[in-house]
């Protein structure tokens, strides 16, 4: 079977139960999407399939051949940081780094649905044109990802931080 992770295809042969978290981890050794609970509800496995975040615990390696894994050994680019990772480091978003990868990844999905105007649980006005962004909605979408040394307000600044420069709009506290 045939990925493309991190932009470049991979190949191996897995047992058709195997789960893209143990495929990432086990075949291609790459280590920094962590094994959290392995049921979902902790996002420690968050990577991005087509620019959209899922839990690699919960998908199945052979679902996702042909699409475009990224894991967050991929975010930087020519040794240069992603700006989510920058903002993480600059706004201390970490503490133990063990969900670390999994909140990076998830926060870069998170932007792309932003810039795309999905609505989430708490959008006010699903008519509107463009989603009026605050910091409630940014602690929704990324409410999947849990940290248990209690980064939340590093990781919800470092997010905002970010999306101020992308989308040039300041996230009301």
């Amino acid at each position: 079977m045939q990925w493309t992770i991190n932009g470049l295809v991979r190949e191996a042969k897995v047992d058709f139960r195997t789960s893209l978290l143990d495929l990432l981890r086990e075949q291609f050794q790459l280590s920094g999407t962590k094994k959290g609970c392995n049921q979902g509800a902790c996002g420690a496995c968050t990577v991005l399939v087509d620019g959209e975040r899922i839990n690699a615990c919960l998908a199945l390696a052979v679902q996702y051949q042909g699409r475009e894994i990224t894991t967050v050994e991929g975010l930087a680019e020519h040794g240069k940081l992603h700006p989510v990772q920058a903002a993480f480091v600059e706004h201390d978003g970490f503490q133990c780094g063990y969900c670390t990868p999994g909140q990076l990844c998830s926060a870069v999905g998170m932007i792309g649905e932003l810039e795309r105007d999905l609505p989430s649980a708490v959008t006010v006005d699903l008519a509107a044109g463009q989603i009026e962004w605050q910091r409630d909605e940014l602690r929704e979408r990324m409410s999947g990802n849990l940290c248990r040394c209690g980064a939340y307000n590093g990781i919800a600044d470092a997010i905002a931080a970010v999306l101020a420069e992308e989308l040039g709009e300041e996230i009301a506290r």
